[in-house]
């Protein structure tokens, strides 16, 4: 088992945290997904008959992020969050990328609810996962650069386990080790608010989508959450 935590100096900072974990074992990810397809298309059907569009950093759901990220000094127009990214290039170019069918699930997802998404393969993880302040010692191998090696700032939330981190500036990249290829079977993703009070029940209803995108490729899907009264979980 892999425990996933809140660190006690993050959970104060940001005492709004909400954090879907939804844990997929048995994954299938080389069969054809429909339902990932379907839910692609549909997005992008909507964007070019102007009936839905991403959400910007107008959006109280985006300016929260760019808000943390300036408190822990990340410019957020530089470095985005990622479901911010991943917004934007949607509407310049009228389409998601295909990565791979449970990749593109979470990013149809995070862009429909406006929720940043990510995911780890936990057959790649050493140890447990914290939520916490990089101290600056840690090193940082970005996704699709495995040559890479970047030490976040001092103060920079990241995600890490025994080997190192996960996801800089808490959610804008992930590391290429843990990264979900087509062969993962065993994977967390997680979606992610700062604001429970007003995005709680958007963020229960974007997990039980992504699960039921899940779902029919896995032996068994669940949805829990951290958050800082129940700051640790076990994947």
């Amino acid at each position: 088992m892999t425990a996933i935590r809140i660190t006690p100096a993050v959970a104060d900072a940001f005492p709004g945290s909400l954090i879907a974990l939804v844990t997929a074992a048995g994954l299938r990810g080389k069969e054809p997904w429909p339902g990932t397809t379907a839910a692609l298309e549909a997005l992008e059907r909507q964007l070019a008959d102007g009936t839905w569009q991403p959400a910007d950093e107008t959006d109280p759901r985006i300016g929260t992020w760019h808000t943390a990220y300036r408190a822990f000094g990340t410019n957020p127009r530089r470095i985005r969050p990622s479901v911010d990214a991943l917004g934007r290039r949607m509407a310049k170019k009228g389409v998601l990328p295909r990565i791979n069918p449970a990749v593109d699930s979470y990013n149809a997802v995070s862009v429909r609810h406006g929720l940043p998404a990510g995911a780890f393969d936990l057959d790649h993880i050493a140890g447990d996962v914290d939520i916490r302040y990089a101290d600056g010692s840690e090193e940082f191998t970005p996704l699709g650069e495995p040559g890479t090696i970047e030490n976040p700032k001092p103060g920079e939330v990241v995600y890490t386990d025994g080997t190192g981190v996960l996801t800089r500036h808490w959610n804008h990249r992930d590391a290429h080790r843990t990264r979900v290829t087509e062969d993962a079977a065993h994977v967390v993703f997680v979606l992610e608010t700062l604001d429970a009070a007003r995005d709680g029940d958007l963020l229960a209803s974007a997990a039980h989508e992504l699960r039921s995108l899940l779902a029919p490729h896995a032996e068994r899907v669940t949805v829990d959450y951290l958050s800082p009264a129940h700051p640790s979980f076990e994947a």
